[in-house]
């Protein structure tokens, strides 16, 4: 009998999935990265020192399994009860737990169709359609308004009664913020569950943090990626009603988040005034670069993240984004049709604003 071959065996959805695409990792020395939105700045020394003393015997032993201590000091933050918080291998995990608790994969026995629905507006995450295919669930991309902001009167393809709905705020990659009471109004309408992905809402004026344990189908997304400087460590969690928590921890891995990760957020945690002066130098350096470049002619979105989205002059934005890194800048750019004529630009140093600036100019 002859073996199949390899591609036989795969799912015919898995075979015709396309992956998601994260941002240029650099191999060559000297770029200056400005392409996937890390915090410049490195974690406070206490976390470096920590977790440096974590590396000893305890290596071989498991990590809390439910990552207890981080739970509990997030629920005092937070003024909750660790029972309204599960924490994950990123928020990406998180996002995935979501999809596969609340969601029905296409063609299931439910009598609900909308329950194999996921909603997000579009240009958002560009993971959200990658992990509803992944998970062979129904896709309901909805558009923004033209200055990506929410639009004033419910779209004609917005579903009230999708299974999970997934709102980036403030929005990547536009940058946008979005006020309290506009996803609050929003919450209000919709039926199914919904994720407000605080990724970036650290660099925001506002949070709706408080939206999750006013509404029991409200879940808020955060992680200690974007602001906290723990990219490596892959830390996130989620604020939500205690039965959606319980029900997502039945589905998780075990052990799913490291144990030197929980030793990084917990110090971070005790730690958040370094982070909060961080902030307001992302932010200060947000500002004065956005000037400069409206300056040189460049059109700059409104941002409450740690990076802009601007369309450039002169030249299409993929053009600037060859140009740049040819002069050891990388920014990211998406060939999206709402997004091919803008490049996205994270809030680096001042040094690293100022190189910026300095090649923009020699381009223009």
């Amino acid at each position: 009998m002859r073996a199949p071959t390899p591609k036989a065996l795969i799912r015919p959805l898995v075979e015709h999935l396309h992956g998601y695409v994260p941002g240029e990792q650099p191999k060559i020395k000297g770029l200056i990265k400005l392409n996937t939105n890390e915090n410049p700045y490195p974690p406070s020394p206490k976390v470096l020192r920590a977790v440096k003393a974590a590396v000893d015997g305890r290596l071989r032993l498991y990590p809390n399994p439910t990552a207890e201590n981080v739970r509990v000091v997030l629920a005092k933050l937070h003024r909750c009860s660790p029972d309204n918080i599960i924490v994950g291998n990123g928020s990406d995990e998180l996002l995935a737990l979501a999809i596969k608790c609340f969601v029905e994969p296409t063609g299931s026995k439910t009598r609900r169709s909308v329950a194999e629905v996921v909603q997000y507006f579009t240009p958002s995450y560009s993971l959200y359609p990658v992990l509803a295919d992944i998970h062979g669930a129904k896709t309901n991309p909805v558009p923004l308004a033209g200055d990506f902001s929410i639009p004033d009167k419910k779209p004609k393809t917005w579903r009230s009664d999708a299974a999970l709905t997934l709102i980036t705020t403030p929005n990547a990659p536009s940058g946008r913020g979005y006020t309290t009471t506009d996803l609050d109004n929003l919450c209000r309408t919709i039926r199914g569950i919904v994720v407000l992905d605080e990724a970036y809402v650290d660099f925001a004026k506002e949070n709706a943090l408080r939206l999750a344990l006013k509404y029991p189908h409200v879940i808020v997304s955060r992680t200690f990626s974007k602001a906290y400087s723990l990219c490596f460590q892959r830390v996130g969690y989620f604020v939500a009603h205690r039965q959606l928590i319980d029900a997502l921890h039945k589905i998780r891995d075990s052990y799913n988040v490291n144990g030197l990760g929980q030793i990084a957020a917990l110090e971070t945690l005790s730690d958040l005034p370094y982070y909060r002066a961080n902030f307001k130098k992302v932010i200060a350096t947000r500002k004065r670069l956005s000037a400069e470049l409206t300056k040189l002619g460049f059109s700059v979105l409104p941002s409450e993240t740690n990076f802009i989205f601007a369309r450039p002059p002169k030249f299409p934005a993929e053009q600037w984004l060859a140009k740049l890194r040819q002069k050891k800048v990388l920014v990211r750019w998406f060939r999206y049709p709402e997004t091919k004529d803008f490049l996205r630009i994270t809030i680096g140093t001042d040094a690293e604003a100022n190189a910026l600036l300095r090649a923009v100019k020699q381009l223009c």
